[in-house]
């Protein structure tokens, strides 16, 4: 028995809370237009655009594909949004699928917003990164919500995800 959380844990992890959230806004539209704050997001709506833009740039990055522009990522409806994060579960479900992938080689970010030094990365780490970004702003969103008076009865905790038994 391995002790470590496999990636593939970690990727099912994801889309659970994903799918939670779209079920959740499907069931309560005027959510997504709440006033929010997190990450420069002004409503709901700009934050799971957030999330899932970023899922699928970072899928992208590792699989060695033209990233999408911020710009072209769509800004609603719901379905529209909810693709975006089909395509990067299934950019990353085919990186993980394949032995030929290299998680331990080094990966460079070709990015500005961190220093030169710091951005060579294991291509694992970065994985890892991309599954837990959407998760921390998940939580984020779940006490937005219910601060508002809008509880969700997100149950993200990895310990309720169905990924292991």
């Amino acid at each position: 028995m391995s002790v470590a959380i496999e990636m593939q844990e970690l990727l099912t992890w994801n889309d659970e809370a994903s799918s939670f959230w779209k079920e959740h806004f499907a069931k309560n539209p005027a959510l997504l237009e709440l006033p929010c704050g997190i990450g420069g997001a002004a409503t709901v709506q700009e934050l799971v655009r957030h999330i899932w833009g970023a899922e699928l740039r970072w899928a992208e990055r590792l699989g060695g594909l033209a990233e999408t522009p911020r710009e072209a990522i769509p800004a609603g409806p719901l379905d529209a949004l909810f693709e975006v994060h089909g395509k990067a579960m299934r950019i990353y479900r085919g990186l993980l699928a394949d032995p030929q992938e290299k998680w331990d080689a080094p990966y460079t970010l070709d990015v500005a917003w961190l220093p030169a030094d710091k951005r060579t990365f294991t291509r694992r780490k970065v994985l890892a990164h991309a599954l837990f970004h959407g998760q921390r702003h998940w939580a984020q969103l779940a006490t937005l919500v219910r601060a508002a008076g809008f509880p969700s009865g997100f149950r993200g905790d990895f310990l309720f995800s169905l990924a292991m038994s």
